[in-house]
Order: structure tokens, then C-alpha cells, then sequence
């Protein structure tokens, strides 16, 4: 397959090409020459692509990525890198299913105001001390009388 405009692999991969001029300034993709003014690319940058939208759907730093993939060469993964970002994601996961959880059970209680919910107020007070990781069992349900 012969080289690739910008405007081809902006409308082939969905990312614009002001996009994709960052990504060249900042090492992450490379153009392989020019047809006029239009940048060129090689056909593999389909991938290189797919590769930098993974990882900042990962919440890796452009810089990361940077780092994981070198601008000629092939990708440097670091595994390590990898499994400290999962385990970040894990932890991510278990405050959002705690929040989840807490605005449930406040959805759902029987108090007359959440407010007025002890469990509720315990996850106010958490958030307010800026620690909203709390353990699984602090949205057990709790009867109000």
C-alpha cells in the first residue's frame, strides 16, 4: 500500500489531523515525507494509532505512551508499567462501585431525607475528608426508624 495523506488517515482513523500534527510534535507518530504541503504517512500508522488510543484509554500520559513507543522502532511495553496501571484501574473501579453503591442505597432508602441516613452521612464524611475509598460494607443496608 503506498503512503497516506493526512486527510486520509484523519477520515481512516477518526483522529483529526490537527491531532495528528500534535502527535508529530510531540514524537509520537512520524510522517515519512510530503505530497505538496500534506504530510505523508505510512499505511502501519493505523496501528500506531490504535495503539496510542488504547493506551490514553488507559489513562496513560501522552508522555507514557511516548516512552512505549519510540519514533522508529518497535513498541517498547514496559509490563511492569502495565501492571501498575491495572492495579490503579482496579482501584479506580472500586471507588466508582462504592460511589455507585452509596448513591443506590441513598436512592433507595427508607430515611425521610438522605441526609437523615446514617449510611449516607458516613459517605458525606469520607468524601468531605477526602477519602471516599471506603470498605464494601459501609453501604450495607441499614434500617432508619
Amino acid at each position: 500500500m503506498k503512503d497516506l495523506d493526512i486527510v486520509a488517515v484523519a477520515r481512516g482513523s477518526g483522529v483529526p489531523a490537527s491531532t495528528l500534527r500534535f502527535y508529530e510534535e510531540k514524537g509520537l507518530v512520524a510522517s515519512v515525507g510530503r505530497r505538496g504541503l500534506k504530510r505523508l504517512f505510512d499505511p502501519e500508522i493505523f496501528e500506531r494509532l490504535a495503539l496510542i488510543a488504547l493506551g490514553r484509554a488507559a489513562g496513560f500520559s501522552l508522555g507514557e505512551i511516548t516512552e512505549m513507543l519510540p519514533p522508529n522502532g518497535r513498541p517498547q511495553i514496559d509490563r511492569a508499567r502495565l501492571r501498575a496501571k491495572a492495579d490503579e484501574l482496579d482501584r479506580t473501579i472500586q471507588r466508582l462501585t462504592a460511589m455507585r453503591e452509596g448513591l443506590r442505597h441513598a436512592a433507595a432508602c427508607p430515611a425521610p431525607h438522605p441526609m437523615e441516613c446514617p449510611t449516607f452521612r458516613r459517605a458525606v464524611r469520607l468524601a468531605g475528608a477526602g477519602a471516599f475509598e471506603p470498605p464494601k460494607q459501609i453501604f450495607r443496608a441499614e434500617r432508619v426508624m
